[in-house]
């Protein structure tokens, strides 16, 4: 890996990139006018401390002034900076490394890439920065599926981008044999293990997914594993394993049965404090109640190397 690149990573943040095309809107304006106006969600102002802290910077990786004209064909790049992004207080562990992969065991809270007021606070950010990892091409590491920011446990990482397609295709094939945990409400009365089919799709609020009527594509396999004590009373634990990968298809088919996830803000119900703006408001006390799910293990034949490979999670959900 180039040293020069390497350079251009800030808190394992790389930046963006935008060309400047041939557009008559942009032709007799400055740098500053051009991004007030491209990205106009962000205000004036926010563009100038980022021309003035030097976070736009020309094809050669030099800070460029908010006064230098509008050149078609250039490529600028640029950083994402949320001002006060809240830190998340827990740490990822690094299961393991090779020439193709990095297995990361993720915390809960962690967002795994940059996403509304997270950027340094991300999963990306923190490998890409990590010490251990500094001996590999950071630049190129990449997710090869999602995780949300709620659920903690196993993840796949690629570094290497001349074989990361064939670890994507495994999931694209459902060749990726995924187990969670989870805790609900006890319910008994199901037959175990039981599995739920149905149709999934984005509901009218951008960040939830609801059941419609229709072909099934989620399904999901539900074992009971033990019911709980204590403050527990009332729960219990689930093994979920999902046959599809739908978005919060878990936290969807579980609430259908009536056995909604502990601490679960969406689901069946989107909790009052969560709804304003999910894309930049925080909820300080959001650290004592972690979604009670844990993407527990995680299991492939190896494209590469043709071997079956296992990870499993050292975390545990509680269990009194």
């Amino acid at each position: 890996m180039k040293i020069l690149e390497k350079t251009l990573l800030k808190q394992g943040v790389k930046p963006s990139r935008v060309y400047l095309s041939n557009d008559k809107a942009f032709l007799h304006v400055n740098l500053l006018d051009f991004f007030a106006k491209k990205f106009s969600h962000i205000d004036k102002t926010t563009w100038q401390q980022r021309f003035d802290n030097a976070l736009i910077l020309d094809e050669n990786h030099q800070p460029v002034s908010a006064n230098t004209p509008y050149q078609v064909g250039q490529t600028l790049l640029y950083y994402r900076d949320v001002g006060q992004e809240p830190a998340i207080p827990f740490k990822e562990r690094i299961l393991a490394v090779d020439e193709h992969l990095i297995v990361v065991d993720k915390p809960h809270f962690l967002p795994v890439i940059p996403t509304g007021r997270f950027v340094k606070q991300t999963l990306l950010a923190r490998l890409r920065s990590h010490p251990k990892l500094q001996h590999l091409d950071v630049m190129a590491i990449s997710p090869i599926h999602r995780l949300d920011k709620d659920t903690a446990g196993v993840m796949l990482f690629s570094h290497n981008p001349t074989t990361r397609s064939n670890y994507q295709q495994l999931f694209a094939k459902k060749q990726m044999h995924k187990v969670y945990e989870a805790i609900a409400p006890t319910r008994l009365d199901l037959v175990y293990p039981y599995q739920i089919a149905s149709r999934l799709v984005r509901a009218d609020r951008f960040f939830l997914t609801k059941t419609v009527a229709g072909e099934v594509n989620a399904i999901t396999n539900i074992e009971h594993m033990e019911v709980l004590q204590g403050k527990l009373a009332g729960f219990s634990r689930y093994r979920l394993t999902p046959l599809t990968g739908k978005k919060h298809q878990l936290r969807v088919h579980m609430a259908s049965l009536g056995m909604p996830l502990l601490y679960d803000d969406f689901y069946p119900l989107v909790k009052t404090q969560t709804a304003p703006n999910l894309t930049t408001d925080f909820k300080s006390t959001d650290f004592k109640f972690p979604l009670q799910l844990l993407a527990k293990q995680i299991g492939f034949v190896d494209p590469i190397s043709s071997q079956y490979r296992e990870f499993i999670s050292q975390q545990n959900l509680p269990t009194v």
